[in-house]
């Protein structure tokens, strides 16, 4: 285990499960019956316990949950490969074919700072990483899924696609008594839901950190995805991997001389009417972005390697004017729009401290979208 790992139940198994490294474990094949009649009143009940037994809460109004019989589980028995868990924005599993040739051809550590659902992550699948995001409720997902994960699929069916539950649910933050009253796997159950089933897949919360995105209106959101579930807590289980939730410069200081950084920040705004950067509390403003390219200049400094990912704003051009001969422009879409006609192609660069002629993984056969280097 790596210098200042966190200790992480399991340890003494995931070592023994690592003497096959590089395939992963072989999943189990479950069967899932119907759901169970009065299931609702189940959940009914225990989101009652959440308010009142916990934390008398006496808001009794928001606990009158509608008629359903939960979420059926994802019929799908073929193994899983690890994939992102939720859906987030900026997510760079469209930019991978990009990515994947800039690489450096070793990263004995691999670190990223603003996680987020982590899709190169899951492309990579690193041995020993740090990851790191400031949302700490998403790293504790993180975390029940790697030490919980099928008392987590049994939450997840309890919950009911309708925005009554929807909006009771997300109220809960509202409540503090309440919310810190919750187990891990019941917030990170919450979580995973309200990214589900809430508008556009958008994590977003307000000014008191509290989840403020409207319900989705979507007919039959993936919720239990149990499989994906199983596979990425196998990967969690086969891995040395340490979650935080710290500033990112603090992660970045941190880390020894022979790792391989990913940063993937809030993007500068295109204009003053695309900014979205409210993923946590206090925002990401240009400020916070200098002050991670001086984190670059040190991590440069110290021999660490880094990959980072922005808008193609002339702010941000400007500002790693120094790595120009480092830095490709590419093309992606903005998926956060209201109106749909907005969601279209923008450009985006990758920043790098080091000449990528050494490639970590094969060029993709099947890549439409390219880069050119300035």
């Amino acid at each position: 285990m790596f210098r200042g790992a966190e200790p992480s139940r399991g340890s003494a198994v995931r070592r023994g499960r690592r003497a096959g490294r590089g395939h992963m474990l072989p999943f189990a094949r479950v069967e899932h019956g119907p759901p169970v009649p009065g299931q609702n009143d189940t959940l009914r009940a225990a989101l009652s316990t959440r308010f009142h037994d916990r934390a008398d809460a006496k808001r009794s109004d928001v606990l009158r949950m509608p008629q359903g019989r939960g979420c059926p589980l994802k019929q799908d028995f073929r193994p899983a490969s690890p994939a992102p868990v939720v859906k987030w924005v900026g997510g760079k599993r469209q930019l991978l074919d990009s990515i994947l040739p800039l690489l450096p051809a070793r990263m004995p550590l691999y670190c990223e700072p603003f996680a987020g659902g982590a899709a190169l992550l899951f492309a990579l699948r690193p041995e020993r990483a740090v990851v790191n995001d400031l949302n700490a409720e998403l790293m504790a997902l993180y975390r029940v899924i790697r030490d919980d994960v099928e008392a987590l699929v049994t939450d997840l069916g309890r919950h009911e696609n309708s925005p009554e539950y929807f909006y009771a649910l997300r109220n809960l933050d509202r409540n503090q008594e309440a919310f810190a009253a919750l187990s891990p796997v019941e917030r990170a159950s919450r979580l995973l839901y309200l990214n589900r089933t809430c508008y556009n897949g958008l994590y977003r919360v307000n000014a008191a950190g509290q989840f403020n995105t409207p319900y989705g209106r979507y007919r039959n959101p993936n919720i239990v995805n149990a499989e994906g579930l199983r596979a990425v807590s196998a990967y969690f289980n086969a891995a040395d991997i340490r979650f935080e939730s710290r500033d990112f410069a603090a992660v970045l200081d941190d880390l020894p001389g022979a790792s391989f950084v990913y940063l993937d920040p809030p993007y500068d705004p295109l204009s003053r009417t695309s900014s979205f950067t409210s993923y946590s509390r206090g925002g990401f403003g240009r400020e916070e972005q200098i002050r991670l390219k001086e984190c670059c200049d040190r991590l440069t400094r110290r021999g660490i390697r880094f990959l980072l990912s922005n808008s193609a704003t002339p702010f941000i051009l400007d500002l790693y004017r120094e790595y120009a001969e480092w830095t490709t422009l590419v093309d992606a879409r903005r998926a956060v729009n209201s109106v749909a006609e907005g969601r279209g192609a923008v450009r985006e660069v990758l920043v790098r401290n080091y000449a990528a002629d050494e490639r970590a993984v094969p060029e993709r056969q099947d890549s439409a979208r390219g880069g050119r280097t300035i």
